[in-house]
């Protein structure tokens, strides 16, 4: 029998949380503009959308369940991507195809970011990110397993947001007490200060780890790169047999000292990278196939919105 051809899933993180409008004019913040974007990315070839929600009056980040109601029916109108948000909150009109947990607590600083602006549109922005440099992204296994057993995600659709070894060996924890089974879908998240940074061999030792610990064929991955290395370390990760994220989410830039104008130019430009490379892109009905995801949740979605 003729080997299946192995196909790459490109995801898009579309508005994220480390970025502020003064940082581009091209973030999108509004409901509306993270709608459009969302779906634009999708038809550029993003079979995979992680979704954050911002307040509507000033871009700035918010975990507010009603403002993920206001993009999530529109969305589901305008695409079969798959949908992920995190796992708390999250948004109250249904369930999502995926759910994002973080496989343990992190400093969180972005503070950097801030560098190099003088003018903020939003007063809150210069504090926030300033403030970041105190920031811990706390999630401990109490909160993990609190998660896991109270989302209204369907079983087994996860996707593990792992930013160092030790997020790996949490993982290989919850699935030694039966808590996560195979196959699983883990996201190794590189470049965020307090994690492990972008260089290519904390890539091979993530994989490595993984094969390790969970054995190849148990675990589909894809590679997060926050900033300036975000192309070159998910084309390395698609050569690896991994899947490639991009998005405005992770980085603002489409090459050095180029904004991207847009989630779908910087898919563009994967795509166009990863199909130079013989590779082929999968599309979401083959992502659901090879993540094992039972039906789009869009249907969900649509009837909220239809019912609001």
């Amino acid at each position: 029998m003729k080997p299946v051809k192995r196909k790459v899933i490109i995801s898009c993180a579309v508005t994220g949380r480390m970025h502020t409008p003064s940082m581009s004019e091209n973030l999108p913040c509004s409901p509306e503009q993270i709608t459009q974007q969302s779906i634009d990315a999708a038809r550029a070839g993003a079979s995979i959308l992680h979704l954050h929600a911002r307040n509507p009056s000033d871009g700035s980040p918010t975990s507010d369940p009603a403002i993920f109601d206001l993009v999530l029916p529109r969305l589901a109108e305008g695409t079969d991507a798959i949908i992920v948000t995190p796992a708390s909150p999250g948004p109250v009109s249904g369930p999502p195809d995926l759910r994002s947990i973080q496989m343990g607590s992190t400093n969180h600083t972005f503070s950097k970011a801030a560098r190099g602006i003088s003018d903020w549109n939003f007063a809150w922005e210069k504090p926030y990110l300033e403030a970041s440099e105190d920031g811990v992204l706390r999630n401990s296994f109490r909160d993990m397993k609190s998660a896991l057993a109270g989302s209204a995600a369907r079983p087994g659709c996860w996707l593990f947001e792992c930013h160092d070894l030790g997020h790996l060996y949490n993982l290989a924890q919850l699935v030694g007490e039966g808590l996560v089974n195979a196959p699983l879908f883990i996201e190794f998240s590189l470049g965020i200060a307090g994690g492990l940074n972008s260089d290519p061999e904390n890539l091979f030792l993530m994989r490595s780890t993984a094969d390790r610990l969970f054995g190849r064929q148990n675990y589909e991955f894809s590679v997060m790169a926050a900033g300036r290395h975000q192309i070159s370390l998910v084309t390395m990760a698609a050569i690896m047999g991994g899947h490639a994220r991009v998005g405005l989410g992770d980085s603002l830039y489409l090459g050095k000292g180029l904004l991207a104008t847009s989630n779908a130019a910087q898919v563009l430009k994967i795509r166009r990278i990863l199909e130079d490379l013989s590779l082929e892109i999968a599309t979401p009905d083959e992502t659901r196939a090879i993540l094992q995801i039972e039906g789009p949740a869009a249907s969900a979605y649509k009837e909220a919105g239809s019912n609001g």
